[in-house]
């Protein structure tokens, strides 16, 4: 009995104890919303300085257009590969994905200027590009038209020389590629798989 008596005061003494706790937690949500909704907010100096430091930092992890350029010749590389052995499905992949990256790198940086000052309008040439070049690499991939697919592709290239040679950066000349950046990739259609 006695035994039972000690256990009925640890208990009673728990709950007190944790009655206790959740009074002390409940005023504090009861009365501390009050005192902040009197108080004004007040931006630190630190706060103010730091503006320009902080959307430099969100800055640097946006993608750059670099990059996507970078990517995009990845796909359109691949393209030409997945045409030239007419895998219509791949094809048309690396068409779509080349239009992505090309679209997102023109939406970082849509004018370019040039040292002497001149603007070049990317997103105007993107969209010169793409609703003509592209459209017809398209329309080639759709009808399974391999010579008019190539045909497409390289008056492409031509469009990608010219906006290289705008942007002052003619070195980067563009070509139709020799071999695939990607040797994982079996580009033949008829293929099912590992070897």
């Amino acid at each position: 009995m006695k035994h039972l008596t000690n256990f009925r005061s640890g208990v009673l003494l728990a709950t007190a104890f944790g009655a206790a706790l959740l009074l002390c937690g409940a005023s504090e949500f009861l009365f501390e919303p009050q005192a902040r909704a009197q108080e004004k907010p007040v931006s630190k100096p630190s706060e103010v300085a730091d503006a320009p430091m902080a959307m430099q930092i969100l800055n640097d992890r946006l993608p750059d257009q670099s990059h996507e350029m970078q990517d995009a010749g990845y796909h359109f590389e691949n393209l030409w590969f997945a045409g030239d052995k007419q895998n219509w499905p791949l094809a048309d992949y690396y068409l779509r994905k080349t239009q992505a990256y090309l679209e997102l790198a023109v939406r970082i940086k849509p004018v370019r200027k040039t040292t002497a000052g001149a603007e070049v309008n990317l997103k105007g040439i993107w969209d010169a590009v793409n609703n003509t070049f592209i459209t017809e690499v398209g329309k080639a991939i759709e009808n399974k038209d391999v010579a008019e697919f190539k045909t497409a592709y390289r008056q492409t290239i031509e469009g990608c020389i010219a906006c290289h040679t705008a942007c002052e950066k003619s070195y980067l000349r563009v070509q139709v590629p020799n071999a695939p950046s990607a040797t994982i990739i079996n580009f033949d259609p008829t293929a099912t798989g590992p070897e």
